[in-house]
């Protein structure tokens, strides 16, 4: 993990009396954000943490693509490009683990975001994902404008720039996040170690049956705010 993951607050809560309740017996996943409190004038108090921002970007078919349409969905996220020579064929090749552990589920998608929108096309995503063996009824690659893309990247606790220095380009962070049904991240995983992939999938499991109105109100951000 490095800059803007170093920086990301976790936050752990247990939520005593929350709206919703987990149902493991296990302790129910973290929340990794911001939080916000306040205290109602009847001594209740409400807690919210902030939900990754909605977008609208380019999938590997070309077509035009909103976070709105997958709402409601558990997410594994990552950040990668095409032509990179060091780890994103790692992070590819678990990402295509998880999604054939998790074929058909309709609670779950994936989301592979390119960093180098100048090369990685929609034809060149396409490309990408059939040489993979992706099912992108399940798995979307999204390409959109760096600045945007970059910021996603921030927002989700990860990192992405580029760099004329790093090999291919570009240096980026090997995380796997997960997030859940109301948009909060809740895990960031290496993905370029089977071991951390094992635990995602594991804690994945545990994200797709829980209530989706457990824990913190959602605070949806906009983007362009910045996430330093």
């Amino acid at each position: 993990m490095k800059k803007a993951e170093l920086g990301f607050l976790l936050v752990v809560l247990a939520f005593m009396g929350c709206k919703g309740e987990a149902t493991s017996s296990s302790k129910p996943l973290p929340f990794l954000g911001e939080i916000s409190w306040s205290t109602a004038a009847d001594g209740r108090v409400d807690s919210s943490v902030q939900a990754l921002p909605n977008w609208r970007l380019v999938n590997q078919d070309g077509d035009s693509l909103g976070s709105q349409v997958i709402s409601g969905k558990v997410r594994v996220s990552d950040f990668f490009f095409t032509t990179c020579p060091t780890i994103c064929p790692r992070m590819s090749g678990q990402m295509l683990r998880i999604q054939q552990k998790f074929k058909g589920n309709d609670g779950l998608i994936l989301l592979s975001y390119s960093i180098d929108s100048g090369h990685d096309t929609a034809e060149v995503l396409k490309s990408y994902a059939e040489k993979l063996g992706a099912d992108t009824r399940q798995w979307q690659f999204l390409t959109g404008a760096a600045s945007l893309i970059f910021e996603l990247a921030a927002a989700h606790g990860s990192f992405a720039e580029a760099d004329a220095n790093a090999p291919g380009g570009f240096v980026h962070s090997g995380a796997l996040i997960l997030s859940d049904r109301q948009n909060r991240v809740r895990g960031l995983y290496d993905g370029t170690n089977p071991q951390e992939v094992d635990r995602l999938m594991e804690d994945l499991g545990r994200l797709l049956a829980e209530p989706a109105d457990f824990g913190p109100r959602p605070l949806q951000l906009e983007m362009g705010i910045g996430y330093d």
